[in-house]
């Protein structure tokens, strides 16, 4: 009796075989509007916070976030349906010799693009809507360009936790039911834009957000900005009578015929500063390391998930 073996293909094959399918999934069934909704989000960005980004202390941290949340966003909206919507799909193919590292590998692969085009995008409109970039760069001769790494790896790191709870949940529902959570997680825990009690601050570490907005903060040089919101504070004040005076009117009157506005605002960011925020090259790498760490323990923990999907009888 002659015994038949069935030849698999390998890991590398079997990774070009589904990249190829995401490919033609991003084609044909209309993956590809990730791109344009993420051109919108980032264009309803840019015309709300963009004006003051890089041009102060406040206009820059909020504008930092923005950008942060625009990317995990677009990560998220990227992959949080990819796995879970074919997961049958995937169970059977791995009992016929799919190997889980060449599936998860094409995904890396095809996620990476994504976010290098939406990275591209967010930061073409920016730039196109007049938004202020970094003046000097710290790792590329180009200040944009390090600005676009950024992006990218915010994106990407993002783009992978949401792979992770693809692989993790059982159907697309409890995929988006679970990812407005992590949003909110994200959002929330982005360690810089939220006062949080001071037990709570370690948990910022664990969020794309906190690095991403450190990093943005650190490329624009946020220790060297102007702070105006005591300032523009102060000048509602203005008219303000105290016992038929108006003291504040008197001293800003003197600040500005003696051409002291921009000291006083100096003096004010001065009081502010923020050691993770300095125009430092080790900072923006530690940032960046911290992005492609969380990034790796993203895809491994979802190769060990998917690695058990034949056990799985949720």
């Amino acid at each position: 009796m002659e015994i038949k073996y069935t030849r698999h293909r390998g890991h590398l094959a079997q990774t070009f075989i589904y990249l190829g399918k995401l490919f033609r999934m991003f084609l044909f069934q209309n993956d590809w509007k990730v791109l344009p909704m993420s051109a919108v989000i980032a264009g309803l960005v840019s015309m709300a916070v963009g004006s003051n980004l890089y041009k102060s202390m406040e206009g820059t941290l909020m504008g930092a976030f923005a950008l942060a949340c625009v990317c995990v966003w677009n990560g998220f909206f990227n992959s949080i349906q990819s796995i879970c919507r074919e997961r049958a799909i995937v169970k059977r193919e791995h009992r016929s010799g799919l190997h889980i590292t060449s599936y998860i590998a094409a995904h890396m692969i095809y996620q990476a693009m994504l976010c290098a085009m939406q990275a591209v995008i967010t930061i073409t409109i920016c730039v196109s809507l007049n938004v202020k970039m970094p003046d000097r760069s710290l790792v590329t001769p180009i200040p944009v360009v390090d600005v676009g790494i950024t992006l990218f790896l915010i994106t990407y790191c993002a783009d992978m936790l949401a792979l992770l709870i693809s692989a993790f949940a059982r159907t697309t529902t409890t995929a988006m039911t679970i990812m407005p959570f992590l949003l909110i997680v994200q959002l929330l825990f982005s360690g810089g834009f939220f006062s949080l009690p001071r037990e709570a601050m370690p948990f910022t570490n664990l969020t794309a957000t906190k690095w991403g907005l450190t990093a943005l903060c650190a490329q624009g040089d946020y220790n060297s900005l102007p702070m105006v919101s005591i300032w523009n504070n102060a000048m509602k004040l203005k008219n303000v009578e105290i016992e038929g005076e108006k003291p504040f009117f008197t001293v800003l009157k003197y600040v500005e015929d003696n051409d002291l506005r921009d000291d006083v605002l100096m003096f004010c960011a001065g009081q502010n500063q923020n050691p993770d925020y300095a125009f430092d090259k080790d900072n923006l790498y530690d940032c960046w390391f911290w992005l492609i760490l969380w990034t790796l323990i993203y895809i491994g923990i979802s190769v060990i998930l998917l690695e058990r999907i034949d056990k799985d009888r949720r």
